[in-house]
């Protein structure tokens, strides 16, 4: 009974009547998992225990709602029910992440169900949409912002001009950063959600070990203000698409990072600590998900749509979809990933810098958008923004422009998205 179970508990008891009538059937809690009893949580005390385990195995269980966090005790509470053919409604994206498989095939052995809405994006109906309305579409593309806690740090810096450092204070202060915030702002939290919508976007099953991922501790007030100057803005991105390699063979990239994004993007517009997700799809189009990602009330709610569904599915015979990996398309290693960049260098303003620094671009095969140079002498600002280019010859050109003979110094590269050049 944290912030989201103490709020699921709460829908189950004042919406008890609507609940009925939309299963069919009353849902009875049969008991509440907590750490202490003596704490007044407002409910019954015989409904309370402290032996999860005891609890999950009840005969007179049906569904167990997971929202402790964590990976273990969580994976072992799962496995045991799903085992014993009750169905599973969790919002623990970190587990999902991490043993989908597993997971997964144990509701397969048992004809259970397995739910995960609140897994990703809080409140935000994203889960579904993938696993079934766009279930007979080709999707290309998901791309989303799904932690709050780094779009509040990204919005402020770009609203105030403060710095990293300042903004993650703000947000700790407001009640956005958790204590230790290195899951946020490091990018965990997000790629265990691009994971699961990779998985399910995709039909391929995909883990948090194959996302490639960077936080935003070393963003600065400077790129914010370039980002401006673009008519961009800065956002901690999670992207999932379709691409090909020399052979035309279909693989498939997932990514989290920082990201230069042009403000006609509908992402761009998303501040605060709200999350969205665009999901672009052969037949359907552009589709945009937006609306809060986090907090007890949101995350309860896509809780409860999960838990009505298992009802349902309990009181009529039926059962929902199950995990589909059928495509098995394999991840494209990050340096084969193709994106625009960037790339701010602080150069000697004299000459034949410009034209050495474009060369070691050209070298390998990294087209050159623009150029701009601010300022003048030794502490001279360089501005290149490329065209599409793999990762790898991007990374190549960074290092030869170290040991060119005068010195350019790389001070930040972001990637540029959003765009189609």
């Amino acid at each position: 009974m944290g912030n989201v179970g103490t709020e699921v508990v709460r829908i189950l008891r004042d919406r008890a009547d609507d609940l009925k009538a939309r299963v069919g059937a009353p849902v009875v809690i049969r008991g509440i998992a907590v750490r202490r009893i003596e704490i007044d949580r407002g409910v019954p005390e015989e409904l309370l225990t402290t032996d999860a385990d005891a609890l999950v195995a009840r005969d007179d269980v049906d569904i167990v709602v997971e929202v402790i966090g964590g990976i273990e005790k969580p994976r072992s509470l799962i496995l045991a029910a799903l085992n014993s053919g009750k169905s599973v409604v969790t919002a623990n994206k970190a587990l999902l992440a991490d043993y989908t498989g597993e997971i997964a095939e144990a509701a397969e052995r048992t004809r259970a169900d397995l739910y995960f809405e609140a897994a990703v994006a809080g409140a935000i109906p994203v889960v579904r949409p993938l696993m079934q309305s766009l279930a007979g579409d080709k999707v290309n593309r998901v791309v989303g912002i799904v932690n709050g806690t780094t779009n509040f740090i990204l919005s402020a810096m770009a609203a105030t001009g403060a710095g990293y450092e300042e903004s993650l204070a703000e947000a700790s202060r407001l009640g956005y950063a958790e204590a230790d915030p290195t899951a946020d702002v490091e990018g965990y939290d997000a790629a265990a959600k691009a994971a699961i919508l990779a998985s399910l976007a995709f039909h391929t099953r995909v883990t948090a070990a194959d996302v490639y991922r960077e936080g935003i501790s070393n963003v600065t007030a400077e790129d914010l203000a370039t980002a401006k100057a673009l008519d961009c803005t800065v956002k901690l991105l999670a992207l999932c698409e379709r691409v090909s390699d020399e052979d035309g063979k279909e693989r498939i990239s997932v990514r989290v990072y920082p990201a230069l994004l042009p403000l006609s993007h509908p992402l761009a517009r998303v501040d605060g600590a709200f999350n969205a997700v665009v999901v672009e799809a052969e037949a359907a189009g552009r589709l945009m998900f937006y609306g809060q990602g986090a907090g007890g009330a949101p995350t309860a709610s896509a809780v409860m749509g999960d838990l009505v569904m298992a009802a349902r599915n309990k009181f009529y015979g039926g059962r929902g979809p199950g995990e589909s990996t059928y495509a098995k398309l394999p991840i494209a290693p990050m340096g084969d990933t193709p994106t625009r960049y960037h790339v701010n260098m602080e150069v000697a303003d004299r000459p034949g810098v410009l034209s050495g620094v474009a060369a070691e671009f050209s070298k390998r095969g990294v087209s050159i958008s623009t150029v701009r140079q601010e300022g003048a002498g030794e502490g001279a600002r360089l501005v290149v923004v490329t065209h599409i280019a793999a990762e790898s010859a991007l990374a190549e050109t960074v290092a030869a422009l170290a040991e060119l003979e005068f010195e350019v110094i790389v001070k930040s590269v972001l990637r540029l998205e959003g765009t189609e050049e």
